[in-house]
């Protein structure tokens, strides 16, 4: 696997391009340098990590850093400090910073709160080089448990996930990431079928006892009662394309304690900035 996640890969581009994306590089290397200073333990998500472990898949406009959620807000203020705009945007997982456009996101745990950070992250975390910063990487178990459960209209990372197995599969502990999806393995199921349709010459990457343990548990799932239980767990994969099955259909919303980890204040902001985002995707002249 590379050694280094420098930056995303891309096609030739223009030199005003290169110039605004060095720019923005010179923005996220005094950001990782910020919170290296105070010395609150963070690891480097999203595309960065990805090209680590991956290859140039995707690029990355931003910069994903995982933080366990006790520290978030202290680093929030030292890169406030530092000149950063800041603001707990949802308060149940997610912080931005900000600075001449370039953002960077401080994740403490996923939209629907089942991918907390929490101590493992840090103890399977990996060394790497990011903007020629020593940094620690998240493993890619914990990419691919967060990652699985992010399937928006707008945005799907079904095919991170899928290049992490094509890249990491050999080397994952494949006991930890099934133990991580815990209640939810039919998630977990789903990818790996997929990945097996994607990559029909490689389905040797998942090991045959993880698949049929998991086809065991749905073949058991079978002979259980039907339970009549009106609850819909897609709210746990999109927070807007299952609203309708919540507020018309009346099923239960799986994210909501006591079937999951949220409050009803939590959903309800995260639900109202969806309007928002369109509001401010419209007034940029871009989507419906």
């Amino acid at each position: 696997m590379p050694t280094t996640a420098a930056g995303p890969p891309g096609p030739p581009a223009r030199a005003g391009t290169n110039r605004e994306a060095q720019r923005r590089r010179r923005r996220y290397r005094r950001a990782l340098l910020v919170m290296k200073r105070t010395g609150i333990p963070f690891l480097v998500g999203g595309g960065y990590a990805l090209r680590h472990y991956a290859g140039g898949v995707r690029g990355t406009k931003d910069i994903d850093v995982f933080v366990r959620r006790r520290d978030a807000v202290r680093l929030l203020r030292a890169l406030s400090a530092d000149g950063f705009e800041t603001d707990l945007t949802f308060p149940h997982w997610l912080g931005k910073a900000r600075v001449d456009g370039s953002c960077i996101d401080i994740i403490f745990s996923s939209g629907n709160r089942l991918a907390e950070v929490d101590d493992a992250w840090f103890t399977h975390s990996v060394e790497a080089t990011v903007l020629r910063v020593p940094v620690r990487l998240c493993p890619p178990e914990e990419m691919i448990w967060s990652k699985a459960f992010v399937m928006e209209r707008e945005r799907y990372d079904g095919n991170d996930v899928s290049h992490l197995i094509r890249a990491c599969g050999a080397q994952l502990d494949w006991r930890r990431l099934v133990t991580r999806f815990g209640p939810h393995w039919r998630v977990l199921l789903s990818h790996l079928t997929l990945f097996g349709f994607i990559y029909p010459g490689e389905r040797g990457r998942v090991p045959a006892d993880v698949m049929l343990g998991l086809c065991r548990l749905l073949e058991d799932e079978s002979r259980w009662p039907m339970s009549g239980e009106r609850l819909c767990q897609g709210t746990l994969l999109s927070r807007e394309q299952y609203l309708a099955d919540v507020f018309r259909w009346g099923y239960a919303d799986a994210r909501v304690r006591p079937n999951g980890p949220m409050t009803t204040e939590e959903v309800s902001h995260w639900t109202a900035a969806i309007r928002k985002e369109k509001g401010d995707k419209r007034a940029a002249g871009g989507g419906r």
